[in-house]
């Protein structure tokens, strides 16, 4: 049988063509995968990044306050404030500069990434 699809030259010219369109629409493919895992690696690196951030300053801030309760315990009663009036303690304030820096970082971090996708894959099409 294979005698017989090599004798007509029409036939061998489209399977070649064929062959040569699926090996193109592999490679296409593994180029999508890999670049899809570049962008979820990106993803997963920033959201890990914002979420330890996340926590870091919210461990810091609950300690501090948690310490700051104990020691009106021991000193004399002071009138209570609602949390809206609440002056943000040291630590607060500075946890919330950093996180400010970080998210802007991380951001700014994502922009670049974006832009070298897109421009990547504007590039290649």
């Amino acid at each position: 049988m294979e005698l017989l699809e090599t004798q007509d030259p029409e036939k061998k010219r489209l399977l070649e063509t064929s062959d040569q369109h699926r090996r193109e629409l592999e490679r296409e493919v593994n180029q999508i995968a890999a670049r899809g895992e570049r962008v979820l690696k990106n993803a997963l690196i920033i959201g890990g990044t914002l979420a330890i951030t996340y926590l870091l300053v919210t461990q810091l801030t609950r300690k501090n306050s948690s310490s700051a309760k104990a020691q009106q315990v021991d000193a004399e009663p002071q009138p209570i404030l609602t949390p809206e009036f609440e002056e943000p303690t040291l630590l607060a304030k500075v946890g919330s500069k950093v996180a400010n820096a970080a998210t802007l970082m991380l951001l700014e971090m994502a922009r670049e990434k974006l832009t070298d996708y897109f421009k990547n894959r504007n590039s290649e099409a």
